[in-house]
């Protein structure tokens, strides 16, 4: 691409190739915007810089003052029809880009060039508004090194070095400054929040939601798009008791499952704590949660109050959720200790209780007669008999799918008797339905199960297709709130392994070897993906989640480190080892002809000649002729001199020829 691009420039004025460097340097700029630009800016901006690639290319004048002055009234114009509004990262952002392609063609003077090249290096910026992904960072070093290509193109006032040369000297540059960004990014004081945003611009992508309907768990399960990653401490539990807690929706309507507003308590007042028996074994782990419009955060059941959340207060509520009370424009690490056998509020009281035997009136007479008989088989078997008969009748002939069909008014009737297909949120919804209907108090909880192990860096996975729900039961003083799962009835595959394994789906295109093959976690696929997804969490964990926190805390363990006399030791070696290797290749990459030169001036030493430091070759030749050496040296000598200011200071074409350079090494013999 590097070749052919000199190639087309090789047959193009000066002027003319400078100039398109530049405008395929705003071009980079530009075009990862015109993914959320308007589609009349990206068409604006497009022709503008075709029209500037044409004027360039044909030679012709730039357009007149009182051409582009209109254009860009109208053009700031359609922004504020747009956006109803100058201010703010949307509107600030289109205006940059037209502005930016605008003042392209407004260039009269060297100084309007250098404005092009700052603007442009301030768009780019912004593309971090939007993605701070590693993709991302790597196109914006590829731009940076392409506007300073185009910056030090307009240095040269001779000859210009080839277009490969400039890059690679642009290359340089950033690798120069690499480092003092890199101390700079480590050392410099930080501020709470998002590594890139602005306030009120972020509004965070939707996820979780506190409320439940049939289908609503649908949307979530399509989406491969990552919910939170989790470590633990030491071994994980088993997949099957990956349950990790979110809302918990305890009023029903009729038609959808919503949470009840309680009181919230802050972990210094709780009390809900002395009604928790949390037994061993304990998992401790930690959980970065990806920037969500929701604010809860999903704890593995069941964990200890008191998440420990970085720079955010956690409150909790008498149905043990967990919420922060910060910003959902960023990701938020917290971490806990959780215990999969507890006994849960075994002490409630029965006026505590109604509020989860509450059912709406006039709705699913067909379920109330059903839970009647539930009922008086509770009343002869117990609570275990019970529920015991519900789960074995999901067993026979119910199915688990994505694709349930549309329910009417009384939704839970015609799931259970006529349609029989659902997804979780169906079957945890009506398995509730009909604990109420019997007299045992229970309520929805909604949340994520399962995660994907990635075995290159330990973390698991949870991504928006492990979007669950379930139930809840509570059994009386002696068991309190009991987690049944009603979907593992139907489907225990997707409880024991993944919905993948649940819900087997074809691949499009043929392609349904690829799609095996990405499943098997022992084939070369999977272990790419498994090595970019941890690459991709190493970015998040150490660029994008740098905060205050982790800067004090990397800053104190590397405090500490440097006490080490071993480390300091090492990295002296090191340094000493880079200037070692550094100083060889540049003994080896010297240029033959200085590198002749350089022995010559030695020999001359030798022989009572000392070269002064600001005589050049033909003076130098001039006072070996004055010398008393032997006619036949002086002759050897004066000939390498005048050689040597040819090769240096000559003709590009002649300096490197092999013909010559023998001569010279010939010459520098004589001359010993």
């Amino acid at each position: 691409m590097i070749a052919r691009l000199a190639g087309i420039a090789s047959r193009l004025t000066r002027d003319k190739a400078d100039t398109l460097l530049l405008v395929l340097a705003a071009l980079m700029v530009l075009a990862p915007h015109f993914g959320h630009l308007p589609l009349w800016t990206s068409a604006t901006v497009c022709l503008t810089l075709g029209w500037r690639g044409a004027i360039t290319l044909r030679g012709s004048r730039l357009p007149p003052m009182w051409l582009l002055l209109p254009v860009s009234v109208l053009a700031m114009g359609g922004v504020y029809l747009t956006y109803r509004t100058l201010l703010g990262r949307e509107a600030g952002v289109t205006m940059l880009a037209l502005l930016l392609t605008f003042k392209l063609l407004e260039m009269h003077a060297r100084r309007d060039l250098f404005v092009v090249i700052f603007l442009s290096f301030f768009l780019l910026l912004t593309n971090f508004f939007y993605s701070q992904s590693i993709l991302t960072a790597l196109v914006m070093i590829a731009t940076i090194i392409a506007l300073l290509s185009a910056q030090i193109t307009f240095q040269f006032t001779a000859a210009v070095p080839p277009l490969a040369v400039r890059l690679k000297l642009a290359a340089r540059i950033f690798l120069v400054a690499a480092p003092l960004g890199v101390l700079l990014f480590v050392g410099f004081p930080r501020i709470q929040g998002p590594l890139w945003g602005l306030p009120g611009d972020a509004g965070g992508k939707s996820g979780m939601a506190d409320t439940m309907s049939p289908g609503s768990m649908t949307s979530l399960a399509l989406s491969e798009e990552v919910a939170f990653r989790a470590r633990f401490d030491g071994a994980a539990p088993p997949q099957q008791q990956l349950y990790w807690r979110g809302p918990v929706l305890s009023h029903y309507d009729g038609r959808a499952w919503t949470r009840i507003g309680l009181t919230l308590y802050p972990i210094a007042e709780l009390r809900l704590a002395r009604q928790l028996d949390l037994k061993n074994p304990a998992y401790s782990y930690e959980v970065t949660l990806e920037p969500g419009r929701r604010q809860f955060l999903f704890m593995l059941e069941l964990s200890e109050p008191g998440a420990r959340a970085d720079g955010a207060e956690v409150s909790y509520t008498s149905e043990l959720e967990q919420l922060v009370q910060a910003g959902s424009d960023k990701r938020l690490r917290y971490s806990s200790v959780a215990h999969p056998a507890y006994l849960a509020q075994p002490g409630l009281a029965p006026q505590a209780l109604e509020r989860w035997l509450q059912l709406p009136q006039g709705f699913n007479p067909r379920t109330l007669r059903f839970a009647a008989q539930i009922q008086a088989l509770r009343a002869v078997g117990g609570d275990d008999a019970a529920i015991a008969a519900v789960l074995d009748m999901f067993r026979k002939g119910f199915e688990y799918t994505l694709e349930p069909g549309q329910l009417g008014r009384d939704e839970i009737d015609e799931f259970l008797f006529d349609t029989r297909k659902g997804f979780c949120e169906h079957y945890s919804g009506a398995f509730v339905y009909v604990m109420r209907a019997a007299g045992l108090p229970a309520r929805v909880v909604n949340g994520y199960q399962g995660g994907e192990l990635n075995p290159v860096d330990g973390y698991y996975t949870v991504r928006q297709s492990d979007a669950h729900a379930w139930a809840e039961v509570w059994l009386g003083p002696q068991r309190g709130w009991t987690r049944f799962d009603p979907t593992a009835a139907v489907a225990p595959e997707r409880i024991r392994s993944s919905l993948a394994q649940a819900l087997p789906q074809s691949a499009p295109f043929g392609l349904q070897g690829l799609a095996d093959l990405a499943r098997d976690q022992n084939s070369w696929l999977a272990k790419l993906r498994f090595g970019a997804s941890a690459m991709n969490n190493a970015w998040n964990q150490w660029i994008l989640d740098y905060n205050p926190n982790r800067q004090q805390d990397f800053l104190k363990e590397l405090a500490a480190s440097f006490g080490d006399w071993r480390l300091l030791a090492g990295l002296a070696l090191c340094a000493a080892l880079a200037l070692l290797v550094k100083y060889r290749r540049t003994g080896r990459a010297r240029d033959p002809v200085d590198a002749a030169y350089l022995a010559f001036c030695r020999q001359l030493l030798r022989h009572g000649v000392d070269k002064a430091p600001d005589e050049g070759p033909l003076a130098l030749a001039q006072r070996v002729r004055q010398s008393n050496l032997p006619r036949e040296k002086i002759a050897a000598m004066t000939g390498f001199l005048e050689l040597y200011g040819a090769l240096k200071y000559g003709p590009p074409a002649a300096q490197r020829d092999n013909e010559p350079l023998a001569r010279l090494n010939s010459l520098l013999k004589q001359s010993r």
